[in-house]
């Protein structure tokens, strides 16, 4: 079941959400694109645009959709040359075989996957390639464990590779690909990374007090963190792509 509490809790938090979250490598957007050129991408719950503007970066035409009002204006303020359309990816504002390509970025376990699976089929062209994809912190390391379970941080790698097996009766089967990458943050900044996830968004003021004493804890008392001006936070970029029948 979708919280959509939850999903559409970001809005508040647009800013610092474009601001501190991490970017996709170069590597992984290629190859969710699958070798694409100047093709018609469209970006399904498109945030502030961090994914639309790297896919536009690559020389690709990008159609940016997302539903919660705060994030669209973010995206247009940031984005030059892009405009959000209103929608959802179980009810997109573009006509049949629109798109060559559609992408996801962080936002697929919020949809309701058999109405998105056939909204998204319907606007691409046949051969056309769908691909979510996800920033997953790489919590093999022992404090980005510690990090994630204070902050109640969710996926993980495994789980994603895990969960998802098929994208239904529209698509080929999945290939799944994994890039390795980091981003350096100060303690400051992980912190406020957090402050834009939707579980600490949602919560109630205790809740939100204990996280951050914990996260302050955390970074002063971990052996591999304790004086550290910046650390390096590692990422799994997961992508599962297939192709529309």
């Amino acid at each position: 079941m979708v919280d959509h509490t939850q999903a559409l809790s970001f809005g508040v938090a647009a800013s610092d959400y474009d601001r501190f979250r991490p970017r996709y490598p170069e590597a992984a957007l290629r190859w969710a694109l699958d070798g694409l050129r100047d093709a018609r991408v469209v970006d399904l719950g498109a945030g502030t645009g961090i994914l639309t503007r790297q896919v536009l970066a690559l020389g690709h035409h990008v159609t940016p959709v997302e539903p919660d009002p705060g994030m669209r204006a973010q995206l247009d303020a940031v984005t030059p040359g892009s405009s959000a359309l209103a929608g959802s990816a179980e009810a997109v504002p573009l006509p049949d075989g629109a798109a060559d390509a559609v992408v996801v970025g962080q936002a697929y376990h919020w949809f309701d996957r058999d109405r998105a699976h056939a909204e998204i089929a319907r606007m691409l062209r046949a051969g056309g390639t769908f691909a979510p994809i996800w920033n997953l912190r790489d919590d093999r390391v022992g404090w980005v464990a510690e990090l994630g379970r204070i902050a109640h941080l969710g996926d993980n790698a495994g789980d994603v590779l895990g969960r998802y097996d098929d994208f239904g009766p529209g698509f080929t089967p999945i290939e799944p690909g994994e890039f390795a990458h980091h981003t350096t943050l100060t303690p400051a900044e992980v912190v406020a990374m957090l402050h834009t996830r939707s579980y600490w968004l949602t919560a109630p003021a205790d809740r939100r007090a204990r996280i951050d004493r914990e996260l302050r804890d955390l970074f002063a008392g971990h052996p591999d963190l304790v004086g550290r001006e910046t650390v390096d936070l590692p990422y799994r970029t997961i992508v599962l792509r297939a192709r529309r029948r």
